[in-house]
């Protein structure tokens, strides 16, 4: 009896010993499984990864994510209702896999357009230009409204533009182009190279023996590196853009846009470089980005409002520019302007509001607050009498100038501290200035006291130079807007 109680007992110490390894076990192959390699965890998932692209495509953990593509934490939130949702990881399009070579010599322009028509049909897709590749591609449009939104265009190789006159026709306006998508976001390490130094020549003699590829005589129209138009939501960031043959970066009939922490990067020479330019666009957002061009760091022209720059380095170049304004007797509106903590250097410009005359509508609210300035031929322009001509018409009626504040604005100039040329028959009224204290550098120019005409506002001492030119109050007779004029 005692014998069969204790093999009864013992049975009972076994079973339950097997148990608890079976559970352990269990545990153990748990934990194994949530350690495959990324690459497993790819293939069993079926994504679309880049082929080669060994920085940019994923982390260590596996997940899609790449810390280093994320730049930092922007200084303001979004505009409401404009953050981006998470992209899906399982839906990545690598150019590579679409056929692109990446050598910089062979076309890749119809990879491009594959990858493109793959990523558009899925909601929170990227689009993977992988490092360490140079892409040869044509002009080439990116065009909604039938994509999903929030689509990720991922830059972390190098995108070349053609260097021969047989891919650009008998001219576009625009070399890469996104349209009418909603929630768009290009982001990355990579590079925009625009290749315009054939472009900025006048004549063809003026071309290297090197740059034999660039002979064939280009276009008259200059394309703008990278265009959106008719987007919402739209975010740059971490890129660079360079050496575009006109314009670099610009934004027309677009809401809700944030341009941050890229660089826009061409000679001082190269003709007609804008860095940003904005038309017909509100609520945007360009900070911490550096600039250096041949024309306007940024160029805010008509149809534009809610548009906040800080934060960005300009020069060289022409300075941060609104207008030109009213060309050709054209009405424009622009209003709700802030530029503010910016860095201007060995520019021609400093803040600039310029107008055709002819023009109707206005210009209204701007401030511009905590400039500095170094080595600017003249940092504080207001020119209604603008013309890049031989010879402009004199004209009686001008865009509208009003609230424009003047703010804290310091350094050094080289031919004049302030410039204002007002309309005789729309005279500049509401200027307020603030904390001027511009020093000149006596030893490389001829120097020029501020000048004023018809300007009217408010001085607020003490400043250095005096602008004693302004004059105090409003205007005697300030025209009335017609309803053609009105905004």
């Amino acid at each position: 009896m005692r014998l069969k109680c204790f093999v009864l007992l013992l049975f009972f110490l076994v079973l339950l010993l097997c148990t608890k390894f079976d559970g352990c076990e269990a545990r153990n192959q748990r934990h194994r499984k949530s350690k495959l390699s990324p690459s497993a965890m790819a293939r069993k998932k079926g994504r679309h990864t880049s082929v080669g692209s060994s920085k940019g495509d994923r982390d260590d953990h596996g997940d899609g994510r790449d810390n280093q593509l994320n730049p930092p934490p922007s200084s303001q939130p979004p505009y409401p209702g404009t953050e981006h949702q998470v992209p899906n990881p399982a839906a990545m399009f690598s150019v590579l896999d679409y056929g692109a070579n990446g050598d910089g010599v062979a076309d890749d322009t119809k990879a491009f357009e594959a990858a493109w028509a793959a990523a558009c049909k899925v909601e929170g897709s990227v689009l993977i230009v992988p490092a360490e590749f140079e892409f040869l591609v044509g002009p080439i449009s990116f065009s909604g409204p039938s994509c999903g939104p929030n689509i990720v265009f991922q830059l972390d190789g190098t995108i070349l533009a053609p260097a021969d006159s047989r891919s650009w026709g008998s001219g576009l306006l625009w070399w890469i182009e996104f349209t009418k998508l909603q929630g768009i976001t290009i982001r990355g390490s990579g590079v925009i190279e625009g290749r315009g130094s054939i472009w900025w020549t006048s004549t063809e003699s003026n071309v290297h023996p090197s740059d034999d590829e660039l002979s064939l005589k280009l276009v008259e129209i200059k394309p703008t590196a990278l265009r959106f138009y008719g987007s919402y939501n739209v975010t740059i960031t971490g890129i660079t853009i360079q050496n575009s043959p006109q314009c670099h970066l610009k934004f027309d009939n677009c809401e809700a846009v944030q341009v941050f922490n890229m660089t826009i990067n061409s000679p001082g020479t190269s003709l007609n470089t804008d860095g940003i330019h904005l038309q017909n666009s509100r609520d945007v957002m360009i900070h911490h980005t550096n600039m250096s061009c041949g024309d306007d760091c940024v160029s805010i022209q008509t149809g534009c409002t809610n548009i906040n720059i800080h934060s960005v380095d300009c020069g060289p170049g022409h300075g941060i520019s609104i207008g030109g304004l009213g060309r050709d007797n054209m009405k424009a509106c622009v209003s709700n302007i802030t530029v503010r903590d910016i860095n201007v250097h060995n520019t021609t410009n400093g803040v600039r509001i310029k107008t055709w005359q002819g023009g109707s509508g206005s210009v209204q609210s701007v401030t511009f607050s905590n400039i500095r300035v170094s080595e600017v031929q003249t940092p504080i322009v207001i020119d209604q009498f603008y013309c890049d001509r031989s010879s402009c018409k004199n004209q009686t009626s001008a865009v509208a100038l009003s609230g424009i504040a003047y703010e804290n604005i310091r350094g050094t100039y080289t031919v004049k501290p302030v410039h204002f040329a007002c309309s005789d028959a729309s005279p500049c009224s509401d200027i307020s200035i603030t904390g001027i204290e511009l020093q000149p550098l006596q030893e490389q120019y001829h120097m020029y006291e501020p000048f004023c005409w018809k300007a009217f506002g408010e001085l607020y001492p003490p400043t250095v130079p005096p602008i004693v030119c302004l004059q105090s109050g409003k205007p005697a007779s300030n025209r009335i807007l017609s309803d053609h004029g009105m905004c």
